[in-house]
């Protein structure tokens, strides 16, 4: 394997009803994910096959999928929602998600709030079957 390169997904952005007040989860905001998927492209350089790569149109409609679905209190959990799903789905050795979120309810003069975390695909957590 040559990589690991990166494909990046910036500014993807969702209005959605995640927070820890009320109001958040009542009224909804914007969010705003930022996504490295980590892979090896050499193959898809000389193929030119989107076969041979992970389609990021499809990574951006699964990342809409976490963003909009049920509402949670932190980011954290958002951006773990968001790796466990597109680590499941996509052929990528490791991802990085960054969720930002510009309403925070912090009182000050601010651009965002945002959370990072990075996570590979050895440490998926597998979800128990009931």
């Amino acid at each position: 394997m040559a990589g690991p390169d990166v494909i990046h997904l910036r500014g993807l952005d969702f209005y959605a009803f995640h927070g820890v007040l009320p109001e958040e989860q009542r009224l909804g905001q914007r969010f705003t994910v930022d996504l490295d998927l980590y892979l090896d492209l050499q193959k898809a350089g000389s193929s030119d096959e989107v076969k041979d790569t992970v389609n990021y149109g499809d990574v951006y409609l699964t990342v809409k999928e976490c963003a909009e679905s049920g509402p949670v209190n932190l980011l954290e959990h958002l951006a773990e929602r968001i790796a466990q799903r597109v680590l499941e789905r996509f052929a990528c050795l490791e991802v990085r998600v960054e969720v930002h979120k510009a309403q925070a309810p912090v009182p000050g003069i601010f651009r965002d709030i945002a959370v990072e975390i990075r996570r590979k695909k050895d440490g998926i957590r597998r979800e128990k079957k009931r």
